[in-house]
């Protein structure tokens, strides 16, 4: 059947494991149903205390977080699990509340869901998230040798582009400040390698939209999701984020990364 075909996925994809917190069970319900059903490992958690717990025993690779939980929201949770992991985070929330989705993005989520939402467009945002958010955990030496050829003057050589004190590590999508590796989600990397590739270029709001998230360039979306993210990428990397020499606006159309020569 044609949907079972949009179902299938890769084996990749079918070793993930997804944990989805939310307090109704109907959701939990219908939501470990269909990601089972796309190939993907699920553990489910009730509340938000459970939540963190069944991540700390579990470790998976992605987490649908409802906001409005008992016992700790979903903000408490993101927090949480900020602490120690970049784990990517979809958080659902309601439809009519923009602060949720704000605040949830600026602790640290990396897409929202509103609801009520169809569970395709679901599957269709954990699989964006996951494909943009691989994170390849090599540890480059502490003198900042690399089999890859680094350039003093901001030039691409090989996997590795500087610039100033940041270098940017393509292959193993990585970052680092003087040597000292700067964590970064992997839509945050996913986000920074599309402006460092095409440095001097400005992209509009709705262009990073369809690159980095993946939305079809008719899906209508607060474009506050990149603002928040550019927001979180200059605070890690600017010297001065509230005067960015790096990440720069592009006035009357979006961002851009600083030309390199």
């Amino acid at each position: 059947m044609a949907e079972n075909e949009e179902l299938e996925t890769s084996e990749t994809e079918a070793r993930q494991k997804i944990l989805v917190a939310d307090d109704e069970a109907s959701i939990r319900r219908i939501l470990e149903t269909r990601l089972k059903m796309v190939g993907y490992d699920v553990v489910t958690a009730e509340d938000g205390e459970e939540a963190v717990d069944v991540f700390n025993k579990t470790n998976p690779d992605l987490v649908v977080l409802d906001v409005m939980m008992p016992k700790m929201d979903g903000y408490g949770v993101t927090r949480e699990i900020r602490r120690t992991s970049d784990v990517p985070i979809i958080i659902l929330t309601a439809l009519g509340d923009v602060s949720e989705r704000i605040t949830g993005l600026e602790l640290g989520a990396d897409d929202y869901v509103i609801k009520p939402f169809s569970p395709k467009e679901l599957e269709a945002r954990v699989k964006a998230v996951l494909r943009r958010s691989i994170n390849k955990d090599v540890i480059i030496p502490a003198s900042g040798s690399s089999s890859a050829g680094t350039s003093s003057n901001g030039k691409n050589s090989k996997n590795v582009i500087t610039t100033g004190m940041i270098k940017i590590d393509t292959a193993r999508r990585q970052v680092y400040r003087k040597n000292e590796r700067i964590r970064l989600t992997g839509m945050e990397f996913s986000l920074l390698e599309l402006l460092v590739n095409n440095s001097g270029q400005a992209y509009s709001r709705n262009e990073i939209l369809q690159h980095v998230w993946s939305y079809p360039a008719d899906h209508r979306i607060d474009t506050r999701v990149v603002d928040v993210h550019i927001s979180r990428l200059r605070s890690k990397l600017e010297a001065d984020p509230t005067n960015p020499e790096l990440i720069l606006t592009a006035r009357g159309i979006g961002y851009m990364f600083q030309r390199i020569n």
